[in-house]
């Protein structure tokens, strides 16, 4: 085995427990960076306030991709809600 497959091996539960807490902990976050994001825009007096909005939503993407990822069919491997499934197999209809 390789070091990168046994990084691969050590890493995974860990994935699995991150994924697990941020769909616990997700709307805490989420009015966490809300809060966050509020303040340091009074703060700056709205300067960044473009900049501060696109990290918040950036952040807040990160959390719903951590919250629902779902198992691929064939290959286990985790993907993306929006990430496009292949073609069912079978005869047309």
């Amino acid at each position: 085995m390789g070091l990168l497959d046994n990084l691969k091996d050590k890493i995974g539960p860990a994935k699995e427990k991150v994924s697990e807490l941020a769909h616990q902990s997700g709307d805490k976050v989420e009015r966490g960076l809300d809060k966050a994001a509020k303040l340091v825009d009074e703060k700056t007096k709205g300067k960044y306030h473009d900049k501060i909005h696109t990290g918040t939503d950036k952040a807040k993407g990160a959390m719903e991709r951590l919250t629902h990822r779902d198992t691929g069919p064939a290959t286990g491997r985790q993907t993306p809600p929006d990430a496009p499934q292949p073609p069912a197999s079978g005869p047309p209809s």
